[in-house]
């Protein structure tokens, strides 16, 4: 008899680890999947075209919620945990309510779940979401150009839309970001890289990603979201750590699995942190991973055409949602540029706030100053330009990757607060060079 097995996810891990390790394999099957973070993915299917022939139906998905219940009237056997950025605690405490449901509660490692590609991977990871992976990502790919290769980015999925219609797909240009539908979420991950030239595939189906993929890169580069693990298997794993977090590098899963792993680790943001709280994560990497190279590097913000619009000014500070949500920061670089450019008053937006905008902030209560960019589908970005029109400010500071303003109406100045990745000593350049060399 098939083992009957739920997996708890989010949209993205848990479908992975099934076309992996599950779809096709008889000693297995997968009954449900629960989802967890992302609206409107719940009462839905996974559909039957990506789910293999052992499900001519699809796999239908429930709110985590309903998890105790299915593994009662389900006869659930296993419960596979597939999602990132969670702490220790969370984990278990998910773990402990499986357990006491009567099931078995397992987490899948890298080896079970990496794809070997034909082609060199470098993969960028982190500790936690917000750490700066995306603009270490981009540094990298402009990095392997410099050098001559033809580098192609495959993100980590966001498939918050028709699941058969985003089995896989290529962005190559603004247009192609129009064509596929994608949310604020996906542009902000997509957009940056597009800007830069920079060939981004993404979607459901990563064997089937990596395939197409392969037929134009020298090199892959794996853009890891949040703190995931990397769905390939890479030549050399590169994971960023976040020196104003001190401590959550050894405290949440799977970011703690990616240090542990890490070739290289990359302190960000030295030019903002605290010397004390950068020696504690250098300290932390030492005791985790004592023979990964650690490299510094800063992440400086800029503003252009400012010309003296936000001194003294009553400014409305947006930031990237997920880095403020589940990364659980309290702030980001629109918030660190209104306070070097001395903005007069920084405008509390939370008695602004509508709809699921107003239930962002009932949910993640450390957020005061600041509008979290949130976009998971049309409706909530209506209701993030609803909330930023209502709001009294002299200008909008945009933080979040793409330029929001492009996006959405504003009725209102705004301006976009952009960062990079810049190293303190360059090294990033001859680690990539040995790792093709050795390829």
């Amino acid at each position: 008899m098939a083992k009957k097995v739920l997996i708890m996810g989010a949209a993205g891990r848990d479908f992975h680890n099934f076309n992996v390790y599950y779809r096709g394999n008889s000693d297995y099957e997968v009954v449900a999947f629960t989802a967890f973070q992302i609206p409107d993915i719940a009462g839905r299917r996974y559909p039957a075209s990506l789910s293999g022939e052992l499900y001519p139906e699809g796999i239908p998905i429930f709110e985590e919620s309903e998890m105790p219940r299915l593994i009662k009237e389900l006869n659930v056997e296993e419960v596979v945990f597939a999602y990132s950025d969670v702490n220790f605690n969370s984990v278990m405490e998910k773990g402990s309510l499986v357990l006491a449901c009567g099931a078995d509660f397992k987490l899948l490692s890298g080896e079970h779940t990496m794809i070997k590609s034909n082609k060199p991977v470098i993969s960028v990871c982190a500790v936690r979401t917000g750490c700066g992976k995306s603009q270490t990502s981009r540094k990298i790919a402009s990095l392997l150009k410099e050098m001559g290769q033809k580098v192609v980015v495959i993100r980590h999925p966001m498939p918050y839309g028709d699941l058969e219609k985003q089995t896989w797909q290529r962005f190559a240009s603004i247009e192609d970001m129009k064509k596929h539908e994608c949310t604020i979420e996906e542009m902000e991950e997509y957009e940056p890289h597009i800007s830069e030239g920079h060939v981004v595939y993404a979607g459901v189906d990563y064997g089937k990603i990596l395939e197409e993929a392969e037929k134009e890169a020298d090199v892959i580069l794996w853009d890891g979201g949040n703190n995931d693990l990397s769905f390939y298997k890479p030549n050399i794993h590169i994971v960023v750590t976040d020196p104003l977090r001190p401590g959550h590098e050894e405290l949440y899963y799977p970011g703690t699995t990616n240090l542990r792993t890490a070739d290289i680790v990359i302190i960000n943001k030295v030019d903002s942190a605290k010397a004390e709280d950068i020696e504690e994560v250098r300290a932390n990497i030492k005791k985790l991973n004592p023979n990964a190279r650690v490299i510094e590097t800063e992440s400086p913000v800029a503003i252009e055409n400012e010309n003296g619009q936000i001194k003294g000014k009553k400014i409305l500070v947006v930031e990237d949602g997920p880095t403020l949500t589940h990364g659980e920061m309290g702030y980001g670089a629109a918030y660190v540029a209104a306070k070097a450019y001395e903005a007069g008053e920084i405008i509390d937006p939370r008695p602004y706030a509508v709809g699921t905008i107003k239930g962002v902030y009932e949910k993640y209560n450390h957020l005061e100053w600041i509008l979290p960019a949130m976009g998971y589908g049309s409706k909530q970005m209506n209701e993030l330009q609803e909330t930023i029109n209502a709001i009294p400010a002299d200008v909008v500071l945009i933080g979040t990757p793409i330029d929001l303003a492009s996006h959405i109406t504003i009725n209102k100045p705004s301006l976009r607060v952009t960062y990079s990745l810049k190293e303190k000593t360059p090294a990033l350049k001859d680690i990539l060079s040995g790792v093709l060399q050795k390829v």
